[in-house]
């Protein structure tokens, strides 16, 4: 243990980043008030004073509780008052000291100390570790260069060892809190320790580094050896007369003159260029740039395909192509349908059309802005957007551009690639695309860009861009003739059958239509087709015969396999509380059975059928509005109270929305109260208000096409919805009674197989004093299933 001598007092003097030890001579210079009047006490007695290091070197005025408690009793040998105010002193240390106590005289502090001494090491021990650090710090400032050789004899030849390991300490490039604790330690051989092991780190740090300058040398070496090679190539193949034709600068050069930029992009390009030129052809920053320079020429900058203006063979095309097709026009074209419907090969036919090269690229799950707009050129294995790059494979400026799913990007923390879209798609912004790689401006004005989705649900600023399209399902007399016309050939080609190998039946393919495919658009029946080849060429194969097989309806379930599907069809008979509605789905329109029943209770109605909010709310309006009606169709005007009413829509295991049931809610509860039938050869369609107006609704075509399939004969549809008529087929129009209606009223003389008898005010008056109970009320239908 150290030997603590008796207390003392003395002047303190705070240093900043600066640790004094024993024996050791310091030169300071002093600015701080509390610092010179602690040197000028000292001065006036023995000039003894205590100097002790500060925590922190930023604080300017510390406190008592700033400072470390250990520090050095030193000597003023030397102080010299400058012109600035400040104090240049020289301060040798003498001896270890602990602060016992602070006490701040506002002039200065002053301190109380005790002296201790350092454990020794023994005798055998001294010398072995006394030389082993020497040679150790011989060696460190042998690879510094940074102690003067004067200095390392000075250290080395110091006989003490208290005083070389203070020394060496001194010398050595240690942090603040290194020195520190060298200072503390009482023990010589942990202070020895100490050294040896900072010494043995900077040592190692010394020949990693020196390694890697070995290596970085020899690489440097490499690459201009490699340098000179190439330009002595250059000039042996200048003199042999091949440099005009193998130099790959020159070439370049060529192609950055006729790429046909713009001034801007072509003053990049140069600038790039010059760069280049100046570079090592093997570096990786002349790689780097060489990429990019190669990305700027690919890009079609003035060539364009000539378009065709020629509308009537734009339209004979489409026609070839695409069945039923009327509706495509505008600039920025988004086409929304349902899957299989043929909105990407409308697409390409009208590339086909207007003489435009064709270029596709899909949306569906893009979530990385960068993907549109391109990376950075300071990232690795950096690229151009999807967009330059498509255009860089098509060569032209003016190609048909397809992006694919609009309504499936994403959005996450790499960025929001549909706001990405609105500078490709506005005609405002387009004629000024910035690619992140490309850092110029690119014009693509003159792409025509055509969109798809599967929904709407595409953000409201990115959808103003566009024309939309609606691509409804098609109905079965054109899936017929796509089928005939199209895709039937298709696929007898594809299979390798000649056309007279597979004859169909009338009525095959509206079978195949019905009973194994539930879809809006053809794909599937693409695919049902196919496999009916398939089946064929395995017979014939078989067989070793190439025989004409003409498919009937008792071969299609041995072909295809059982039915998978059924449509839905009308009721022969009318009956008590059940509707036929008209339901719109991804797959197209449904008949949808609504059935309703009451018995004796307490007003409660009970729904079921998985119905969804805007159903169950349409419920909840076709009560209201039967109520406020209760006195014309003939009702109890307290039913709602003495009554339970269950309304059901079967296939409870398919969820059904939507805001166009509301009418078929009121009919089937006004059949079920007045107990008069609904005609079973109706269908209808409309949302309800309170008032009893028929509201507009959706999906118009598709609803019609179910209720034509179904069997159905007269259709009900809300009034607002009679210009859409037009757009459906005249052979679906001809076959059904439309029906316009704009109040419930008129629902129910077209649906009700008889008139209710309304109610007197004296009768409805005399009823409503009336105990209500079933006897009053109407039979509850009989189940004729």
């Amino acid at each position: 243990m150290s030997e603590l001598s008796t207390s003392n007092k003395l002047p303190l003097l705070p240093l900043r980043d600066v640790v004094i030890y024993p024996n050791v001579s310091v030169p300071l210079f002093v600015g701080r008030d509390k610092s010179i009047a602690a040197l000028d006490a000292s001065m006036l007695k023995d000039k003894k004073i205590l100097v002790v290091t500060q925590k922190m070197a930023s604080e300017d005025d510390p406190g008592i509780d700033d400072f470390y408690r250990y520090g050095t009793l030193a000597t003023i040998t030397q102080m010299l008052k400058l012109p600035d105010g400040t104090v240049k002193v020289l301060i040798e240390g003498a001896k270890r000291i602990k602060i016992t106590s602070v006490e701040d005289t506002q002039d200065y502090f002053l301190a109380n100390y005790e002296e201790f001494l350092t454990e020794k090491i023994a005798d055998q021990e001294i010398e072995t570790i006394m030389q082993l650090a020497s040679d150790k710090f011989e060696q460190y400032a042998n690879l510094s260069k940074k102690i003067s050789p004067e200095t390392v004899n000075v250290v080395t030849t110091i006989t003490d060892a208290v005083r070389l390991a203070d020394s060496l300490a001194n010398h050595l490039p240690l942090s603040l809190d290194q020195k520190q604790n060298m200072l503390e330690l009482e023990a010589l051989i942990d202070r020895f320790e100490l050294l040896l092991v900072l010494m043995e780190s900077e040592i190692e740090l010394f020949d990693i580094g020196q390694k890697i300058r070995t290596r970085v040398k020899k690489q440097m070496e490499k690459s201009q050896k490699e340098y000179f090679l190439n330009e002595q190539m250059k000039a042996i193949q200048k003199e042999l007369g091949d440099a005009d034709e193998d130099d790959d600068l020159k070439q370049l050069d060529k192609k950055i003159n006729n790429a046909g930029m713009t001034k801007n992009s072509l003053s990049k390009a140069r600038a790039e260029f010059k760069k280049l030129k100046a570079m090592s052809p093997m570096s990786a920053e002349a790689s780097v740039l060489r990429g990019y320079i190669d990305w700027l020429v690919s890009v079609p900058w003035k060539k364009r395909s000539r378009v065709r203006h020629d509308l009537n063979r734009a339209e004979r095309i489409l026609n070839e192509d695409h069945y039923g097709l009327n509706d495509v026009k505008g600039p920025v074209l988004c086409l929304v349908g349902p899957p299989g419907v043929g909105k990407t090969s409308i697409g390409e036919s009208v590339a086909k059309a207007t003489g435009r090269k064709y270029a596709r690229m899909s949306l569906g799950g893009v979530r990385d802005e960068a993907e549109i707009r391109g990376h950075r050129r300071t990232y690795i294995g950096s690229l151009p957007g999807k967009l330059i790059q498509k255009l860089a494979k098509v060569q032209v400026k003016n190609p048909l551009f397809l992006l694919d799913e609009i309504d499936k990007m994403g959005t996450d923390h790499r960025g929001d690639p549909s706001s990405a879209m609105l500078e490709v798609l506005d005609p405002e912004q387009n004629s000024r695309f910035n690619d992140h790689y490309l850092e110029v401006d690119y014009d693509l004005s003159e792409v025509m860009f055509i969109c798809t989705a599967n929904t709407m649900n595409i953000p409201a600023p990115l959808l103003d861009r566009m024309e939309v399209i609606r691509i409804s399902g098609y109905t079965e007399d054109e899936k017929i003739n796509i089928a005939v016309k199209y895709l039937l050939p298709k696929q007898l080609k594809a299979n390798g059958l000649a056309e007279n190998e597979l004859l169909l039946e009338d009525g095959i393919v509206i079978d195949i239509i019905r009973y194994y495919t539930k879809e809006a658009g053809v794909r599937g029946l693409e695919k049902q087709l196919a496999r009916l080849c398939r089946k064929i060429v395995i017979q014939n194969t078989r067989s070793n015969k190439k025989d004409s097989y003409k498919v009937d309806s008792k071969h299609l379930e041995e072909l295809l396999g059982v039915k998978k599907y059924d449509f839905g069809r009308a009721d022969e008979k009318s009956q008590i509380g059940q509707v036929t509605g008209l339901a719109w789905t991804q797959m197209g329109g449904e008949l949808l059975t609504i059935e309703s029943s009451v018995v004796a209770g307490s007003g409660k109605v009970i729904k079921t059928g998985s119905l969804g909010d805007v159903m169950q709310e349409s419920i909840q309006a076709a009560m209201t509005v039967v109520r406020s009606r209760s006195q014309v169709l003939g009702i109890h005007q307290d039913f709602h109270q003495k009554l339970d009413l269950h309304i059901h829509v079967p296939e409870g295991a398919t969820p059904k929305d939507g805001p166009s049931a509301g009418i078929s809610m009121c009919t089937v509860i006004a059949s079920v109260l007045t107990g008069i039938p609904i005609r079973a050869d109706v269908a209808m369609t409309g949302e309800i208000t309170l008032r009893g107006q028929v509201l507009k609704i959706g999906g118009l075509k598709e609803k019609l096409l179910a209720a034509h399939r179904g069997g159905i004969h007269k259709v009900i549809i809300p009034h607002e919805n009679v210009h859409e008529l037009k757009e459906i087929p005249s052979n679906i129009k001809d076959a059904l009674e439309i029906i316009s209606v704009q109040r419930i009223d008129e629902v129910f003389d077209a649906a009700l197989l008889t008139k209710p008898v309304a109610l007197s005010n004296e009768e409805y008056s005399k009823l409503s004093k009336i105990s209500v109970n079933l006897k009053n009320m109407p039979e509850p239908p009989v189940n004729t299933h």
